[in-house]
């Protein structure tokens, strides 16, 4: 099982809370400004797919306590908001999920490069740059050098850790006599990549045969975080060097299907959400 999963549906496993919750927000408070959600809002719309009202508090306060959101009280109740942090994690989540897709067709032959050498009590700050080089596309070349398909700004990632000195990026193209399939299947598991895109589709076409949906906002909650948690392993390897079979163009078509099956459920939430402005967030352009 997957170390982002835990028992959950028997659609699939249920995503951990925090992921479910950064889901929630993406959908349906990123778009529409500076706002907090009530707690029990919430709760409501988390127990729709499976999570306990413990377990969102916890998280509530996890996130909180990590800078992930803020957290205002109007009068008994609470409400909760993104900070800058999330957001900046929300709209580079909305860019892979809704703008880049899962294919590559139009690579330009280019690749990043980057370098880092780290002191070996740097446990923490090495799996950090690791984690975050695997979302951005990286793949590890060789220990201390990783490498993602086209030109790749981490430049910022890089700084928020802390870590600009002690690492280098070049943007290169590859020589002739480099096998770049070779290159690509030395690199990324791309067996695993594979099956995660072939389970998603299984799993979620399984769902366009039922129909109607009479949930829309917990389907679309569950839909989004599972095709997150798909992709974000994912480096958007250039479709001509991948196998003329590779799943993730009919994962990502069942992807749109459902979502547009889905969509009614951004109006629904708008209805059901009790929400209030944030008080002293300065006005985000998104």
């Amino acid at each position: 099982m997957d170390d982002d999963d835990i028992p959950g549906t028997a659609e699939g496993p249920l995503p951990r809370p925090q992921s479910l919750m950064l889901t929630f927000f993406g959908n349906h408070v990123l778009e529409e400004g500076d706002l907090g959600v009530s707690s029990g809002s919430i709760i409501d719309l988390l127990g729709r797919v499976g999570v306990g009202e413990q377990a969102v508090r916890s998280t509530l306060t996890r996130m909180v306590n990590r800078g992930l959101l803020q957290r205002q009280r109007e009068g008994r109740k609470m409400f909760f908001g993104l900070t800058p942090q999330a957001t900046r994690v929300l709209l580079d989540g909305r860019t892979r999920i809704w703008r880049q897709g899962a294919v590559n067709d139009d690579w330009d032959g280019s690749w990043t490069l980057l370098g880092f050498s780290l002191p070996d009590s740097w446990k923490r700050q090495r799996h950090d740059l690791r984690s975050r080089l695997t979302w951005s596309g990286f793949g590890a070349l060789y220990s201390g050098l990783w490498i993602a398909p086209g030109r790749v700004d981490v430049s910022a990632v890089v700084a928020e850790l802390g870590l600009t000195a002690h690492v280098k990026i070049f943007h290169a193209q590859a020589a002739e006599v480099t096998d770049i399939e070779q290159m690509i299947r030395d690199t990324w598991d791309l067996e695993s990549i594979a099956a995660r895109y072939v389970t998603f589709d299984k799993r979620w076409s399984a769902h366009l045969g039922n129909g109607t949906d009479e949930d829309p906002i917990g389907t679309r909650l569950l839909l989004v975080s599972d095709w997150l948690r798909t992709i974000r392993t994912d480096p958007r390897l250039p479709a001509r060097h991948l196998p003329p079979d590779w799943p993730a163009r009919t994962a990502q078509e069942t992807f749109r299907r459902v979502a547009e099956l889905t969509h009614p459920a951004l109006a629904a939430a708008r209805t059901a959400l009790e929400t209030t402005p944030l008080r002293g967030v300065p006005k985000r352009v998104i």
